[in-house]
């Protein structure tokens, strides 16, 4: 967790919704000179933190709606700093909330060093992330009609299919396999509609997002593909959800970020597993390297001895992660120093 330190003449705190905003302005003395509703509008706000522009900062949590009030503030030059939201505490206890004190507090944090603040990922490459991030949820639900298919499947007890369903020639005659209930074809002939719409596009999306990534950073792109069982959109995942890796202060800042490390908690000399502390981090980055630790282990007789050694001392489960936090740490160090990534230096560490 880190805090905001700066100081300021005056600190702004927003409680952000998606059509309004309740903005409290405090001095460097902690008295109260703005504290009101307005519409999420960029005149609006100019408008209302004119008075006050020089010596200001801006802050608000971390919201799915944050992106226009970084790049009003980053285009009128005022600092902005963007809340953790799972950190924010504060503003989340007592026994009366309401956006009016809610943005009363952030102004507190803000003012008082205590504002835990995270990324603000810049928006050159943000909504190339977001698509990329739409990508795997088209793939996801892709998945998910084709787990329907082998379910119903399964549920009239029929012949278990040949032929893999992810190749779409293998499915010109998938619906004569459920001829007996023309009810159940009609629910299969849906979910192959679906796919292919979703195949469809999902093969659009990938060839653009391969184009974007190479306009925006190819050498980091192939770099990222040095690893073995990083593909195309391993790579691209990596790429964009880490954009920069000079933002982490050390590997295990980035660990963390990536959720490859356990949380703990410690009071009174004792220690336990921190709980839900596991979760904090990048999603997309977990899978991501998760997925590498798999892939890693295809056709890779050297990566595979390495990880029996990991299993005999670990466990299979707890060996995959072993290794994907490897996987990782070889990612920081990969980009850190703009280096390829070496099998045998990565097994014999």
């Amino acid at each position: 967790m880190r805090f905001y330190t700066e100081q300021h003449q005056y600190y702004c705190g927003i409680d952000l919704h998606a059509r309004s905003m309740y903005v409290c302005i405090r001095d460097q003395a902690g008295s109260k000179l703005v504290h009101r509703p307005i519409r999420c509008q960029r005149e609006a706000f100019l408008r209302l933190i004119s008075p006050y522009r020089e010596g200001l900062v801006v802050g608000c949590e971390c919201l799915f709606c944050w992106y226009w009030v970084a790049d009003l503030c980053l285009e009128e030059d005022i600092p902005f700093v963007l809340g953790h939201a799972l950190y924010m505490k504060a503003i989340h206890g007592g026994k009366s909330k309401n956006d009016r004190i809610d943005s009363d507090k952030i102004t507190h944090l803000l003012r008082g060093g205590n504002f835990p603040y995270a990324y603000v990922y810049p928006r050159e490459m943000r909504s190339t992330r977001d698509l990329l991030r739409r990508r795997l949820f088209f793939a996801r639900k892709r998945g998910e009609l084709m787990a329907h298919i082998q379910n119903t499947n399964t549920q009239y007890n029929l012949e278990p299919f040949e032929k893999r369903l992810d190749r779409l020639a293998n499915r010109d005659e998938l619906l004569e396999h459920f001829a007996d209930d023309e009810n159940v074809q009609m629910s299969i002939a849906a979910d192959m509609a679906l796919l292919d719409r979703y195949e469809e596009t999902i093969v659009e999306l990938e060839l653009f997002l391969a184009h974007q990534a190479k306009v925006h950073d190819a050498s980091t792109f192939y770099l990222l593909r040095s690893i073995p069982g990083i593909g195309k959109i391993l790579s691209m995942t990596l790429l964009y959800e880490i954009h920069q890796i000079a933002r982490f202060p050390g590997v295990g800042d980035f660990l963390s970020y990536a959720r490859l490390v356990r949380g703990s908690w410690e009071s009174d000399g004792k220690r336990k597993r921190g709980g839900g502390a596991g979760k904090i981090g990048n999603v997309h980055l977990k899978w991501a390297f998760s997925e590498a630790a798999a892939l890693f282990l295809r056709l890779n007789p050297i990566g595979q001895a390495y990880f029996k050694r990991l299993e005999r001392k670990h466990g299979k489960g707890k060996a995959m992660s072993v290794l994907a936090a490897k996987l990782g740490r070889a990612a920081f160090f990969m980009l850190r120093r703009r280096q390829p990534f070496d099998l045998k230096r990565f097994v014999a560490a």
